[in-house]
């Protein structure tokens, strides 16, 4: 767009110069000509081809003396940051007319091809910066990208870290209260059993049952407690891991994309279809690489276990019928397909209910 200005300005430059120093007739033949070759030095694409055309505007000026006032319109296209030897050609009709040329001309021809290579070199400077520009603002957005990603991945990592960080200090208490409150709990209940087992007196007896049966309530609660404690602690994703770190006979490939922890009957569902599959792929499959992808959706969680074996036992095993019955206990779905490898498509939903 800059260059269409810029030569639009010498047109016009050129122009008003040509009209009010040319006095012989048919003035619009040479505007024609000049606004041709102008057009063409535009739009034309390779070196070669934009010489010859400047070449014989040149060698036109010698046939015509009029298009010499236009010499700097054409020759804007072959200015750049240093001038070309080629541009200099439009000095030699220049001079060849010095002595036809009224002093306007010589004066003003001269200004123009000046004032034509300052519009170009203004006008490179101006590409120069917006071309600057765009690649500046592309790095900055490709970095702030990158940094957010990293700020993403980092915020993911330190989340993921908190969470195996939470389970280990709930197993932590979970073990502490097991071995110590729960060690001297059971002490204290056979404690009790003995002074109740030898002593004599009744109201002494009622006050020892009393206190056994507190006690007794006190274990179980414990017991319980230490239970949960143990159930969500249990982490999905490194169970499955270390499943996968024990298994040796070919390669596999982990994902893992759950927002919340599930329930723990969806974890030990997962973690016993897991390891019944990677113990299927040793026994009956021929392939070397397993895939296994454990996903979250809004209604229902998803396992999809893969390997790209062509020997499967498709009858009705032990460790099959046992893999359905698990997931149709959590009125869950169990497609296995045969097809492209062996897969197993488990989908339980979030809102199940646990039957017996």
């Amino acid at each position: 767009m800059n260059k269409l200005v810029d030569k639009l300005i010498l047109f016009i430059c050129c122009l008003a110069l040509f009209v009010s120093t040319v006095e012989a007739g048919y003035k619009i033949v040479p505007v024609l000509i000049v606004i041709i070759f102008s057009a063409l030095l535009s739009y034309v694409e390779g070196k070669n081809l934009s010489i010859g055309l400047f070449i014989a505007f040149v060698a036109l000026c010698f046939y015509d003396q009029r298009l010499i006032y236009f010499l700097p319109l054409i020759a804007y296209d072959m200015m750049s940051g240093q001038v070309p030897k080629i541009t200099v050609m439009v000095f030699l009709p220049y001079l060849s007319a010095l002595s036809s040329l009224q002093a306007s001309g010589l004066v003003m021809i001269p200004l123009f091809l000046g004032l034509g290579y300052f519009l170009k070199e203004r006008t490179r400077s101006l590409e120069t910066m917006k071309t600057d520009y765009y690649r500046l603002r592309d790095n900055t957005k490709e970095a702030a990208l990158q940094l957010e990603k990293k700020n993403r991945d980092l915020m993911e990592k330190q989340d993921y870290e908190l969470n195996l960080a939470t389970l280990a200090e709930r197993n932590r208490i979970a073990r502490d209260i097991h071995d110590n409150v729960g060690h001297l709990l059971s002490r204290s209940l056979l404690q009790t059993g003995a002074l109740l087992a030898t002593t004599k007196e009744e109201a002494t007896k009622e006050g020892l049952a009393q206190m056994k049966e507190t006690l007794t309530e006190a274990m179980d609660s414990i017991r319980n407690s230490v239970h949960d404690l143990h159930e969500e602690s249990f982490d999905l994703e490194v169970e499955i891991k270390s499943l996968i770190n024990q298994f040796t006979f070919c390669p596999v490939t982990f994902d893992y994309d759950l927002g919340n922890n599930p329930p723990k009957a969806i974890k030990y569902c997962f973690i016993a279809v897991v390891k019944e599959a990677l113990s299927n792929v040793i026994r009956h499959s021929n392939g070397n690489q397993v895939k296994i992808s454990v996903r979250e959706h809004p209604g229902f969680f998803q396992l999809v276990f893969w390997d790209n074996g062509t020997v499967k036992k498709m009858g009705q095993g032990i460790g099959l019928v046992n893999m359905e019955d698990r997931v149709k206990a959590l009125t869950g779905n169990v497609n296995i397909m045969a097809t492209d490898g062996f897969r197993i498509f488990i989908s339980i939903p979030k809102d199940f209910e646990e039957q017996a």
